[in-house]
């Protein structure tokens, strides 16, 4: 199964979008705070997900507008992490970012049961590479077969680094750094290593501008280069190659796919903390978010909706 996946991959990646003239991306986005258009002329749809989760959110609708602010006062005293009965938008974002990290939690116990062999309460290395190029070390490969050895060695580079002790046993955080190593700083190297990797085809340790073109478009003959390919050249000439040396180095190719000039989870925590304090003092009470709840909430379940049902708290 693991062996498929990897194929499917590799067959996605070798492909692209599957349209010559599409551009191909290579930002690494942090997690939508909600896929849904931000508008709150129409509805607070985006602000309950970004609030609550995606999945919470639309179970939120079973609830009564009363329950919802029963619950929703329950969240606040979980917010107010230091309990002086006023909710900062410091503590906004954080919740808004322990909401949103939620999924990759999730990724990790799906995937922990199928790793950890042992059941130890680890993933070592060798149960990684077990598992997933099995296998691949245990037979020779057929002529029409991907050879593996430079992936499984890139797995194990990245393994490494995300084992922080390094006994090359992954706890469940360090599994984590592993499987999403982008929104992990110290995993952040190796992000841009791999993407270097990937595009530096002369290997002369850089990005030049036909190597960054060419990473995301690859002309066909008699096909017309689409106009964003001069776009992308003018982003290169002026923003990506930041020292104007015709070349991005590393901190360049970091500040390219890793863009830290835009927090999502801060936005939205202003834009709660804008619509929700009335009397303006830079803070909220429990009042000020139970008067809007629907902004919060609405009329449905929070992000620990499901997890607290199981709780007496509610």
């Amino acid at each position: 199964m693991i062996r498929s996946a990897l194929i499917c991959w590799l067959l996605l990646v070798a492909r692209g979008n599957g349209k010559p003239t599409e551009r191909r991306p290579r930002v690494h986005q942090e997690e939508p705070l909600s896929t849904l258009q931000h508008d709150d002329k129409q509805n607070f749809d985006y602000d309950h997900e970004a609030f609550l989760g995606q999945d919470e959110a639309k179970a939120f609708d079973r609830l009564s507008p009363d329950e919802s602010k029963r619950r929703l006062s329950i969240i606040v005293d979980r917010i107010d992490s230091n309990k002086d009965n006023f909710v900062s938008e410091d503590e906004l974002r954080l919740w808004i970012e322990a909401v949103q990290s939620q999924h990759m939690f999730e990724d990790v116990e799906r995937q922990w049961s199928e790793f950890d062999l042992n059941r130890d309460g680890l993933i070592s290395w060798d149960e990684y590479r077990n598992v997933t190029y099995g296998s691949y070390l245990d037979g020779p490969l057929t002529q029409m077969e991907y050879n593996y050895t430079h992936m499984m060695a890139r797995d194990e580079r990245r393994f490494k680094v995300a084992n922080r002790d390094g006994d090359l046993s992954a706890d469940r955080q360090e599994f984590m750094a592993f499987l999403h190593p982008e929104n992990h700083e110290y995993m952040k190297h190796v992000v841009v290593q791999e993407t270097m990797e990937d595009i530096d085809k002369n290997g002369d340790g850089f990005i030049d501008l036909k190597e960054y073109i060419g990473d995301m478009f690859t002309a066909e003959n008699g096909l017309e280069e689409p106009e964003w390919v001069a776009s992308e050249r003018q982003q290169f000439s002026e923003f990506r190659d930041k020292n104007q040396d015709g070349k991005m180095d590393r901190e360049e190719t970091l500040d390219w796919i890793l863009p830290a000039d835009y927090d999502h989870a801060v936005a939205e925590a202003k834009h709660l903390l804008y619509e929700s304090d009335s009397n303006k003092d830079g803070r909220l009470t429990k009042e000020e978010i139970l008067n809007k709840f629907d902004l919060f909430v609405g009329s449905q379940v929070t992000n620990y909706g499901e997890a607290l049902l199981r709780h007496d708290e509610f």
